[in-house]
C-alpha cells in the first residue's frame, strides 16, 4: 500500500530538502572562498618582491624624526597606502580587466621602468653620493619647517607606495584572469589589506625596535634574566643600523630585479622573446649542472639576468627623468596652476 503523505509530512520533506539546499550552497560558499583565499595567497607571493622593496623602502621615510612621530607617521602610509590600493587601484584594475585587458601589460611595464629607476637611483647615490645628492636637490622641494617637512616625506612615501601597490595589484590581477569579476575584486582586496597590514606592521616592529632595545638595555639588573633582557636590549640597538641597511640593500635588489622581470616578461608579450628565452635557457643550464640546488640556481640566474637588464634600463633613465620628464612636468605643473588661478 501506498504511504500516505499529510501536509505536516510534505512541508517535513521540504523543509529538509531546503536545508539541504542551503548546506550544499554553504558548501559551494565555504569552497569558493576557500578557492579566492588559495588564490590570494598564490598571487601574493608573486608580488614578493615588490612587499619586499615595500618593507625595505618605507623606513627611510621616518629617518630624522623624533621617536614620537615615526609610529603617526608610518599610520599615515599605510592609510595612504589603503587608499592608494582599495578607493584608485582596485576600480581601476577591474575597470582594465572588463574594458582593456590588454592594457595592464604596458600599464605592469611603466611600473617595471620605475621600480628600475628608483633601484638605479640607490646604487648610483652608493657609488656616487655627491653626484646623487646634487640630483636629489634638482627633483625635490626644500621644505620650509618640521610641519611641511613631515607632511614632504609623507606625500613622497605614499607616492612610492602608489607605484608599488599598483604594481601589486597588477600582478595579482594577472595572476587570476579567468576568474570572475566578483573573485578578482575579492583578490585584489584580500591581497591588498592582507599585504598592507603585513608590511607597515613589520615596518613599524622595525623602526621601534632600537627604541625597545634601548628600554631593555637600561633594566636594572635584579635577576640572570634581567641581565638577559639587557643583553638581548644591547643587541637590537648595536644590531639595527645593520639590519636597515639590510634591508635597504635587499629592497634595492629586489626594485631592480622585479622591474627587471616586468619588463623582459612584458617584451616577451609584445613579440621580443628573445631575452626572455635565453635567460631562461642559461636558467635551465644551471639547474642541470647542479642538480642538488637547481631550484634555486634556476631562480638565481633568472634574477641575476633580470637584475642586469633592470640596473641598466635605470641608470639611462637617470639622466632623462633628471633633464627631460621632471622640467617637462614642472611646466605643465606651472601651465595648470597658471590656467587654475587664471
Amino acid at each position: 500500500m501506498l504511504p500516505r503523505f499529510t501536509e505536516k509530512s510534505l512541508v517535513s520533506v521540504g523543509l529538509i530538502a531546503l536545508l539541504d539546499d542551503v548546506a550544499a550552497l554553504a558548501k559551494a560558499a565555504a569552497a569558493s572562498l576557500d578557492d579566492i583565499a588559495a588564490q590570494a595567497g598564490q598571487a601574493g607571493a608573486k608580488a614578493a618582491g615588490v612587499v619586499i622593496d615595500d618593507a625595505a623602502v618605507t623606513p627611510r621615510y621616518v629617518t630624522g624624526f623624533s621617536p614620537a612621530r615615526e609610529l603617526p607617521i608610518i599610520g599615515r602610509i599605510a592609510l595612504g597606502s589603503l587608499k592608494n590600493k582599495l578607493l584608485f587601484l582596485l576600480p581601476a584594475a577591474l575597470v582594465l580587466s572588463l574594458l582593456a585587458p590588454q592594457a595592464i601589460t604596458p600599464f605592469l611595464m611603466l611600473g617595471g621602468l620605475y621600480l628600475c629607476y628608483e633601484g638605479a637611483e640607490k646604487v648610483y647615490e652608493l657609488i656616487s653620493p655627491h653626484g646623487a645628492h646634487r640630483h636629489e636637490e634638482a627633483l625635490d622641494t626644500i621644505a620650509v619647517d618640521a610641519k611641511t617637512f613631515e607632511n614632504e616625506k609623507v606625500a613622497g612615501a605614499i607616492r612610492t607606495d602608489f607605484i608599488l601597490s599598483s604594481e601589486i595589484m597588477a600582478i595579482t590581477l594577472g595572476s587570476v584572469p579567468d576568474a570572475g569579476i566578483a573573485s578578482q575584486a575579492l583578490i585584489l582586496a584580500v591581497v591588498g589589506v592582507v599585504i598592507t597590514v603585513g608590511v607597515y606592521g613589520v615596518v613599524a616592529l622595525i623602526v621601534k625596535a632600537d627604541d625597545v632595545g634601548l628600554w631593555l638595555a637600561r633594566r636594572p639588573s635584579r635577576s640572570p634574566a634581567d641581565a638577559g633582557l639587557r643583553i638581548i636590549g644591547q643587541g637590537l640597538v648595536q644590531g639595527m643600523p645593520y639590519l636597515l641597511k639590510l634591508l635597504g640593500m635587499v629592497g634595492t635588489a629586489a626594485m631592480i630585479w622585479v622591474g627587471g622581470g616586468i619588463l623582459l616578461h612584458g617584451a616577451e608579450i609584445f613579440g621580443f622573446a628573445w631575452p626572455s628565452h635565453i635567460l631562461h635557457d642559461a636558467a635551465e643550464a644551471a639547474a642541470q649542472a647542479v642538480p642538488a640546488f637547481g631550484g634555486f640556481l634556476s631562480w638565481l640566474v633568472q634574477a641575476t639576468g633580470s637584475g642586469i637588464l633592470g640596473l641598466a634600463i635605470g641608470a639611462a633613465m637617470i639622466p632623462a627623468v633628471g633633464g627631460i620628464i621632471v622640467p617637462a612636468w614642472r611646466w605643465l605643473s606651472g601651465r595648470l596652476r597658471r590656467l587654475r588661478a587664471a
